[in-house]
């Protein structure tokens, strides 16, 4: 090899060291297209969240339980189960760029897709995740950040998130208009 060609190789090499990775790219979705999108929505509390290896032993997937406190669309049951990959079994950690992060305890309005009787994902990564936040008697549903990069789905060019924090009482009423259905 000559000293041009190894010159050229290591110069290669020093940019793509440099250049960082690429986070999730995925197309920005409304509130209606949640609802709509979802086979479930639920209200509800985390229970538990529980990493485990698959069943080849190659990958780390990570269950979380939600109590349910009240379905807005589907019959799901008095609980769910999520399962999304990624999580930490001892020393080892796999992380999936995108997804919404849940905590035990943690007060939540989920979108859901079916991925069997009673397991889900959640709908569109982390934009199918509000938390509740609590402040007295006020209850505010604030959309999960997101690390993905949004792409608005008519142009395909980076665009903002268009879910936006408002009280929870808002997105309910918002979840059922988008459905079409009355207030109960």
């Amino acid at each position: 090899m000559s000293i041009r060609q190894v010159v050229r190789t290591l110069l290669l090499a020093v940019l793509l060291v440099g250049v960082p990775a690429s986070a999730t790219t995925q197309l920005r979705v409304d509130l209606a297209g949640l609802a709509v999108g979802a086979d479930t929505v639920v209200h509800g509390v985390v229970r538990r969240v529980e990493s485990r290896w698959s069943g080849d032993k190659m990958r780390i997937l990570t269950d979380v339980e939600i109590q349910v406190t009240e379905s807005l669309k589907g019959q799901p049951g008095s609980t769910v189960l999520v399962t999304q990959p990624g999580g930490r079994m001892g020393d080892i950690g796999q992380v999936v760029h995108g997804l919404a992060s849940f905590t035990a305890g943690e007060e939540v309005v989920v979108f859901l897709q079916k991925r069997g009787p009673r397991a889900f994902r959640v709908s569109d990564l982390a934009q199918g995740k509000f938390q509740v936040k609590r402040e007295g008697r006020e209850a505010l549903a604030v959309p999960e950040p997101t690390e993905s990069q949004l792409l608005d789905p008519a142009t395909r060019k980076p665009a903002a998130s268009a879910l936006r924090s408002m009280t929870l009482a808002e997105l309910k009423a918002a979840i059922r208009e988008a459905l079409g259905e009355q207030k109960p």
